[in-house]
């Protein structure tokens, strides 16, 4: 089923968007991903590091928003939020300590910062670190960060 060439046989065979739907806490970032018609994107190329909203991430969002953001006519801007959360290349934790403003997919940059052990991007602690998958790794978020309107 999957294609396994010298660059990704020590990685899981389960591309990003199966490594957090098969992971139990990314139910609500699975729904959006497919709203927004980014599965395939995330399944195709790559590698990203995908700051990934848990569910508990998305019920801290004010009433309806998530509701608002997954109707069709609101696409782009659920494709901005969640591109928001996307960065091109495979970043460790570690190294993500490293960046201070690490350009998004989605075209902004987010802050990095660390207060004592817990490293935080935008608005959001990272809750778990180096989820690996075939074409890239995620950081478990608690918070859903939302980009600037342009």
């Amino acid at each position: 089923m999957s294609n396994h060439d010298s660059n990704t046989a020590h990685a899981p065979g389960k591309n990003i968007v199966e490594t957090a739907a098969a992971n139990g806490s990314f139910h609500t970032l699975s729904k959006a991903l497919e709203a927004a018609e980014l599965t395939q994107t995330l399944k195709e190329s790559g590698p990203y590091t995908f700051f990934a909203p848990t569910d508990a991430a998305f019920k801290k969002l004010p009433d309806g928003t998530l509701e608002n953001w997954l109707k069709p006519e609101n696409k782009a801007e659920l494709i901005s939020v969640l591109k928001y959360h996307v960065m091109p290349g495979r970043v460790s934790a570690v190294d993500v300590e490293k960046l201070t403003t690490p350009k998004m997919m989605q075209g902004q940059t987010a802050a990095i910062t660390k207060d004592g052990d817990k490293l935080r991007i935008g608005g959001a602690t990272i809750t778990g670190r180096d989820i690996t998958s075939s074409n890239g790794i995620i950081h478990a978020i608690d918070a859903v960060n939302v980009p600037a309107k342009k």
